[in-house]
C-alpha cells in the first residue's frame, strides 16, 4: 500500500510540476502581449451558453458528421472517465473507494465502460480518417496538410493507452475485491455493470492480485500524467485552452463588424493618436493575450483550411497554417520576450538563446516578391513569419471563423496585420493603391465622383425623392442607400432600378441621398486602411444623423454589414435592412404579389457578408420560392458553407494572379446545377459570377442563355415583366 502511494504521489508531483511549469511559462508569455480591448465585455451568460453549445455539445464539430460524432464520443468518453480517474487517484490510499451515491449502482459502471469503448471506437474512426486523408495521398486537398502529423498519431496512441489501462486497473480491482473481501464484493457498483472491466478481470491472473492491481493502477496513472504533460507541449493544448478561448471569444461571433484599432487595451483616436500608439500588429506581441490564446488553442484540424476559398484555389493562404505559424513564432520568440532588457529595451548580447534571437529578428510579414516564401507540408518557409502573399490572399469571407470549433478569430488577426502594413509600413498590393486613392478623393472605388450618383434613376418612370439637406420627411418609410456599385456600376444599376421599382409598386415611400452619399469605407477597412475608413464613416454618419435617418434599406451586402454593424462604433445607430429581407416581408404581406410565371431553374449564391457574416439565409430564398415557375436548386456549398465569389477583403480591386480564380471556381459550381439563372444578393458577387460564367460561355462550356442577376430582378420579372428591359442603361 505504502509503495504504490509513494510511487503514485511521486509521479503526480513530478508530472504536474512539469505541466504547471509549462502553464506558468505560457501565462508569463501572455503577459508580454497586449491587454484585451476594454470594449470587449465578457457576457457571463453568453459565455456559459457558448461553453455548453461549443464545448459540451460540440455544436460546430457535429456539422462534420463522422469526425464530429467521433470527437463527441472522445470528449464525453473522457468526461465520464473522469470519475474512474478520481477513483484511481484515491485508490492509491483507499483501494475500495467508489464515487459517492452513483458509484453503488451497476448502471453507472455500465455507462463508464460503454463510453470507454465508444472512445476506442472513435479512435478507430480517427485512424481511418487520417489514413484516408493523409497529405501524402491527397496533397493540398488534405485538411491535415501542414499539420503536425507525428504528434497527432502519438496523441491517438496515448488516448488509447489511457482507456485500456484504466479498464485493466478496474479489472484488477474486481479480482482483488473478490479474493480479499468476497462478502462485500456485490456492493461494488461496477462489479455487475462494468462489462468491459469484467473482460479484463477474466483475462488477468487470479494470483498475485494485489500486485496486478498496484501495477495497473500505477501504469494507468503514469499514462494519464504523461499524457497531461505532453498535452501542455503540443497542439492538444486545446483540451485546456479551448474553454477560456470560447469564454473570451467575441460575441455573438467574430464575424460581421471588425473591431476598431486598439493599443494598450484602448481604442486609438485617429484624430489625436498617442505618440506611442501602434496602428495594427507589426510584431507578434502586438496581438492581445486572447490572440496568443487563439494560437495555442488551434487543434490543427484543418476545417478552416478545407473551407478557405484562397486555399481551395491554390493560393498560399491557409488559415490553419497562418495560426500555426503565429503560434510557433510566439513560442520560439518567448525567451526573447521574457528576457531582462536594458533601459533602451534591448537584450544584452548573450542574454538569450541564439535561436530565439534569430526568431525575434524575423519580420512578422515577409517582403513582397519573396520567392522563398512557401507553405509546405511541414509549415511556412520564407523571410517573414507570414508571407506577404498569404496575408493579402484573404477575402475576409469568414469561412474559417464559421467552421472553427474553438472560436479562433482568424479574420481579426489578418486585418490587424494588414493595418500595420498599410498604416505603418505603406506595404500593400500596388493595384489596391488606385482604389484607395479614389476613395479618398472621389468617395467611391472607381473615382467617378459624386456628380454621377443619380444617373441610375434617370430612366425610371417615376420620380425618386432625393435628400436636399433638410430632415427626412415623416412620410418616408426608408432611406434607400444605393451604394457605390448601385449608383455607378452599369450592372449594379439594374439592381438599383429593380429595387426602386419594387418599392414603388409596394407603396413604400423612400428617399435617396444622391450626391450626399459616399462609400461606406468597407473596402478600405478590409484592406487595413482604418484611417480612411474612419474618415468616410464619420462623414456619412454626420450626413445620416443630420438627415434624421432611422430606417435604411441597402442592396449591397458589404454596405449592409458596415452600416448595421460598424457604424455604431462611430456614432451611427440605425435600423438597417437588406433589400431581400424587405422584399420577402412585402411579399408575405401581399404588398407585392408575384403573378407572372418565371419558368427557370435558379441557383442562389449566398454572399459571404450577407450570409455567414449576418445570418441572412432565408429571405432571398423566400423571395425566389414565392415566384411562380422558379425551381430553386442549391449548390453543394451553400448557406454557412457557401463558397466566396472572391471579391471580399478588397480583393475586388486586386489582381488575382496566383492559382485558380476564385470566381471561376464558384461559377463552375453554379453551372454544375444546370441553371437558367444564377441569383445573388450583392453587386460584387454578381460582377464576379458574371465574369466567371462569361469566361465559360466564351469557351463554349456554358449555355449562352445563363443569366446572372439579383434576386430583386427575378422578382420584378414576375410582378412587372414589362419593366425588366428598361433596367439596362439607356
Amino acid at each position: 500500500m505504502w509503495v504504490r502511494f509513494i510511487l503514485g504521489l511521486l509521479m503526480t508531483v513530478v508530472c504536474l510540476g512539469i505541466a504547471g511549469r509549462r502553464a506558468l511559462f505560457l501565462y508569463r508569455v501572455g503577459q508580454k502581449f497586449q491587454p484585451l480591448e476594454a470594449e470587449r465585455k465578457v457576457d457571463a451568460g453568453a459565455a456559459v451558453r457558448a461553453e455548453v453549445a461549443e464545448v459540451a455539445f460540440q455544436r460546430k464539430l457535429l456539422r462534420w458528421t463522422v469526425p464530429g460524432v467521433a470527437h463527441f464520443l472522445v470528449f464525453w468518453g473522457f468526461m465520464i472517465l473522469l470519475f474512474t480517474i478520481v477513483e484511481a487517484f484515491i485508490g492509491l490510499v483507499k483501494p475500495d473507494f467508489q464515487i459517492p451515491v452513483v458509484g453503488n449502482f451497476a448502471w453507472f459502471g455500465f455507462i463508464e465502460d460503454l463510453f470507454a469503448l465508444l472512445c476506442v471506437l472513435a479512435l478507430a474512426v480517427f485512424t481511418v480518417l487520417r489514413i484516408q486523408q493523409a497529405p501524402k495521398n491527397l496533397g493540398r486537398r488534405s485538411r491535415f496538410f501542414g499539420s503536425h502529423i507525428g504528434p497527432a498519431w502519438f496523441v491517438l496512441f496515448m488516448i488509447f493507452n489511457v482507456v485500456w489501462t484504466l479498464l485493466a486497473y478496474r479489472g484488477a480491482s474486481i479480482n482483488a475485491q473478490e479474493l480479499h473481501d468476497p462478502a462485500n464484493a456485490d456492493k461494488m457498483g461496477f462489479l455487475h455493470g462494468a462489462f468491459a472491466s469484467q473482460w479484463f478481470a477474466a483475462l488477468l491472473p487470479k494470483t498475485n492480485v494485489e500486485f496486478w492491481e498496484t501495477f495497473f493502477l500505477l501504469l494507468s496513472l503514469a499514462v494519464l500524467l504523461g499524457f497531461t504533460v505532453f498535452v501542455t507541449y503540443s497542439k492538444h493544448m486545446h483540451i485546456f485552452a479551448s474553454i477560456p478561448n470560447v469564454a473570451f471569444a467575441r460575441r455573438p461571433r467574430a464575424l460581421g463588424a471588425l473591431e476598431p484599432v486598439f493599443w494598450q487595451g484602448k481604442k486609438v483616436d485617429f484624430e489625436d493618436p498617442g505618440d506611442d500608439d501602434v496602428m495594427g500588429v507589426g510584431k507578434v506581441e502586438d496581438f492581445t493575450w486572447k490572440g496568443l490564446l487563439d494560437f495555442a488553442t488551434c487543434t490543427e484540424c484543418g476545417r478552416c483550411q478545407s473551407q478557405c476559398p484562397a486555399w481551395n484555389t491554390d493560393k498560399p493562404l491557409s488559415p490553419k497554417v497562418l495560426i500555426m505559424g503565429l503560434r510557433d513564432h510566439s513560442l520560439a520568440k518567448a525567451p526573447y520576450l521574457l528576457a531582462a532588457k536594458d533601459t533602451d529595451g534591448n537584450v544584452p548580447e548573450g542574454g538569450i538563446p541564439e535561436a530565439a534571437a534569430a526568431e525575434a529578428a524575423k519580420p512578422l510579414i515577409g517582403p513582397q516578391g519573396d520567392e522563398s516564401a512557401h507553405v509546405g507540408e511541414h509549415g511556412i518557409t520564407g523571410e517573414g513569419v507570414i508571407p506577404f502573399d498569404m496575408l493579402w490572399s484573404c477575402t475576409t469571407c469568414g469561412a474559417c471563423v464559421e467552421q472553427c470549433p474553438v472560436d479562433i478569430e482568424h479574420v481579426d488577426h489578418i486585418v490587424d496585420m494588414r493595418r500595420y502594413q498599410v498604416l505603418m509600413e505603406g506595404a500593400f498590393p500596388e493595384e489596391a493603391g488606385i482604389m484607395l486613392n479614389n476613395l479618398e478623393h472621389a468617395g467611391d472605388p472607381w473615382g467617378l465622383g459624386r456628380s454621377a450618383r443619380l444617373e441610375w434613376a434617370e430612366s425610371l418612370d417615376f420620380e425618386v425623392r432625393v435628400y436636399e439637406g433638410d430632415k427626412i420627411p415623416d412620410d418616408v418609410d426608408y432611406l434607400y442607400w444605393v451604394g457605390c456599385a448601385g449608383a455607378l456600376d452599369d450592372t449594379a444599376k439594374r439592381t438599383a432600378r429593380a429595387v426602386a421599382t419594387l418599392l414603388h409598386e409596394a407603396g413604400v415611400e423612400f428617399m435617396v441621398l444622391g450626391d450626399a452619399e459616399s462609400c461606406t469605407g468597407d473596402p478600405a477597412r478590409r484592406m487595413g486602411h482604418e484611417f480612411l475608413f474612419q474618415m468616410l464613416a464619420m462623414q456619412n454618419v454626420e450626413v445620416l444623423n443630420e438627415a434624421g435617418a432611422k430606417r435604411i434599406v441597402v442592396t449591397c451586402a458589404h454596405c449592409y454589414n458596415t452600416l448595421a454593424n460598424e457604424y455604431p462604433q462611430v456614432g451611427g445607430h440605425y435600423e438597417v435592412v437588406h433589400h431581400t429581407t424587405l422584399l420577402a416581408r412585402l411579399v408575405a404581406e401581399k404588398r407585392l404579389t408575384p403573378v407572372q410565371r418565371v419558368d427557370a431553374a435558379v441557383t442562389y449564391h449566398d454572399p459571404c457578408y450577407l450570409g455567414r457574416h449576418n445570418r441572412i439565409f432565408a429571405a432571398p430564398r423566400e423571395v425566389l420560392g414565392a415566384i411562380p415557375g422558379t425551381r430553386v436548386q442549391e449548390m453543394p456549398r451553400n448557406r454557412e458553407r457557401s463558397f466566396c465569389c472572391g471579391a471580399g477583403g478588397a480583393r475586388m480591386w486586386m489582381d488575382e494572379n496566383l492559382g485558380e480564380r476564385i470566381n471561376q471556381n464558384r461559377a463552375d459550381e453554379a453551372l454544375a446545377t444546370t441553371p437558367d439563372v444564377v441569383a445573388a444578393a450583392c453587386p460584387f458577387c454578381i460582377t464576379m459570377l458574371s465574369d466567371g460564367i462569361a469566361q465559360r460561355q466564351q469557351e463554349g462550356t456554358a449555355a449562352a442563355t445563363v443569366a446572372v442577376t439579383d434576386v430583386s430582378e427575378v422578382l420584378l420579372r414576375s410582378i412587372r415583366p414589362d419593366l425588366v428591359d428598361s433596367l439596362s442603361p439607356s
